[in-house]
């Protein structure tokens, strides 16, 4: 248990360190004031101060926080204020944190692909009576693009289908070097719970060169950024409740699980498998961060870029309040999410 919320904290840590430093080190480019840089929310536990920055742990690991010269309304200016810098300034500096979390997880991703290689959209085998057999598709052929998307690494397929339950799909795949076009409707699994053309992909993965690995270090990143913004579509649409979502109490019991099946493939796997986790949840904390909601980057994003094309600066108090309103949602719904964490956790 010791070992399972140790390796937690790491990432957690990790993940909100790359996403504040962000915020901080291009906001203290900008010329912007930093008052405090904190990991973790609520009473501090430690911290120094170094010039005119305090750097702070939380009680509380459920984020952290970047705080900015005069971006309380009331509070005097100041030339190093966030609210009397450009608009670029403040800008670049709410988007630096989102922009870290993906780098990361490109960063990450590179020591993964270039350690166990990549995902190829190889069909391994062909299962009995399912579609894919009735359209022709064999052991061997590569899948190519499904409804003009292009495939890239096998998970797309799996992608594709869950998000298109039951949808007829224009294949497109390869063999022996010539394409060839077929119609596929996905059909259900009860075994599996969910929709399945019908074949496998690759037993293993393929290793690549320096430039390989490159590209489809970032394909890893692209995949996870497309199945953040599909969730998040099929959340908004009702597909999706926020019973899905998990919070911090999720994450760590996630964290546990890959540990523990891990472990028994020794520190090496465990190593692969935590980074690819790791990979996953950065990439989602940049992506949800984005998201135009009060109090969240996307949320100051917008105001931002609302007075950067009208010219107009939003009045302070106002925004204040908005931002207030929103934090208490994300409040209520990040407490909402723990409680029904805890009690996944017991069922």
């Amino acid at each position: 248990m010791l070992i399972k919320l140790l390796f937690f904290l790491i990432i957690f840590s990790v993940i909100v360190v790359v996403h504040e430093g962000g915020h901080c080190v291009i906001g203290k480019m900008s010329g912007i004031g930093v008052k405090e840089f904190a990991i973790g929310l609520g009473p501090t536990i430690v911290g120094f101060r170094k010039g005119e920055t305090l750097y702070s742990i939380k009680l509380l690991p459920l984020g952290g926080v970047t705080i900015f010269e005069g971006m309380d309304p009331d509070e005097a200016d100041s030339e190093k204020s966030f609210r009397r810098a450009s608009v670029g300034a403040r800008f670049a500096t709410v988007l630096a944190g989102p922009f870290m979390n993906i780098v990361l997880s490109f960063f990450l991703s590179l020591i993964v692909i270039g350690s166990v290689g990549y995902d190829l959209p190889q069909i391994a085998s062909v299962m009995e009576g399912y579609p894919a057999e009735e359209a022709g598709i064999q052991a061997g052929d590569k899948i190519v693009s499904i409804n003009n998307k292009r495939i890239v690494i096998y998970r797309d397929i799996t992608l594709w289908t869950m998000f298109n339950e039951g949808k007829t799909a224009h294949v497109v795949f390869e063999r022996n070097g010539e394409l060839f076009q077929t119609s596929v409707t996905p059909k259900y699994s009860e075994e599996d719970g969910r929709f399945l053309f019908g074949f496998r992909g690759p037993m293993g993965y393929t290793k690549g060169n320096p430039l390989q690995v490159i590209r489809y270090s970032a394909t890893e990143v692209r995949y996870w950024v497309e199945m953040t913004l599909k969730s998040l579509a099929m959340m908004f649409t009702g597909h999706f409740s926020v019973n899905d979502l998990a919070g911090p109490v999720g994450v760590a019991d996630v964290v546990g699980d890959v540990y523990e099946s891990s472990k028994a493939g020794g520190a090496y796997y465990i190593w692969i498998n935590m980074l690819s986790l790791v990979v996953l949840l950065t990439a989602d904390l940049g992506v949800m961060n984005l998201v135009p909601i009060p109090a969240l980057d996307g949320g100051k994003l917008v105001f931002i870029i609302f007075e950067g094309i009208t010219g107009i600066k939003p009045d302070e108090k106002v925004e204040a309040v908005i931002n207030f309103i929103g934090m208490a949602f994300l409040m209520v719904l990040m407490c909402y999410v723990m409680f029904h964490d805890i009690t996944k956790l017991f069922n």
